[in-house]
């Protein structure tokens, strides 16, 4: 699994004119089933997308035919982890530690009494 973190490289008059393309490009994923969520930063100087996957040859590739990549208008930073645990929704995505069974058990939430 993968977090990508996208920031903006050139001023925002630069990256607009790419966002339907960008958009594009990111609803092929989703349907592709390589990206799980994505959005805005609030700040507006990039976005966040949650990829699966554990193959970082291939998402490094697929980066690179974004159009905000090809357009040089900004720079992923890319976080590698493993998703041992899930909310129940999300149980296709739980992944499996290196040496470790699949788990989701819960943990216990100190309640500060």
């Amino acid at each position: 699994m993968f977090v990508l973190e996208l920031t903006y490289a050139a001023p925002v008059d630069r990256v607009d004119p790419l966002v339907a393309d960008h958009h594009h490009w990111v609803d092929a994923q989703f349907a592709a089933g390589t990206f799980i969520l994505s959005g805005r930063k609030s700040t507006r100087d990039g976005g966040v997308i949650l990829a699966a996957g554990d193959d970082r040859a291939a998402l490094d590739a697929l980066i690179a035919t974004d159009p905000f990549v090809i357009g040089e208008v900004c720079a992923y930073r890319i976080t590698e982890f493993v998703a041992a645990r899930t909310a129940p929704g999300l149980t296709e995505y739980r992944e499996r530690p290196p040496g470790g069974p699949r788990t989701n058990a819960a943990v216990p939430v100190p309640t500060g009494e």
